[in-house]
């Protein structure tokens, strides 16, 4: 089993700038790809951004150029870093890590951006 807790999210005005940060209870090295989703009211959820094993990224479209997602293996944390936010951006956001073929997930931070 893998537990992941998240912190951070919160209230933010548009422009400004969060970090969310996703801490792992397995090395991170024994971990596949994790990975941060988010769900806005009435919409599905959607993959934010990504990090592999090796250390590749990639992010939703959406949010290319103002989203980083990093890693600090000594930590076994994931990070999400959040700048030039739009009230689009507000949603649940979750961490998540598939590991043996079954899905982990964070609690869940919220973030709303106000305009």
């Amino acid at each position: 089993q893998v537990q992941l807790v998240e912190s951070g999210g919160g209230l933010v005005q548009a422009g400004g700038s969060l970090r969310l940060s996703c801490a792992a209870s397995r090395d991170m090295f024994s971990l596949n790809a994790m990975g941060w989703f988010r769900q806005a009211p009435g919409k599905q959820r959607e993959l934010v951004a990504r990090i592999t094993r090796d250390g590749s990224t990639d992010y939703a479209d959406s949010v290319k150029g103002r989203f980083t997602i990093s890693r600090d293996s000594a930590k076994n944390t994931v990070y999400l870093q959040m700048n030039s936010l739009k009230p689009e951006d507000t949603a649940v956001y979750s961490c998540n890590v598939r590991y043996q073929f079954k899905d982990y997930w964070g609690q869940g931070s919220q973030v709303t951006v106000s305009s």
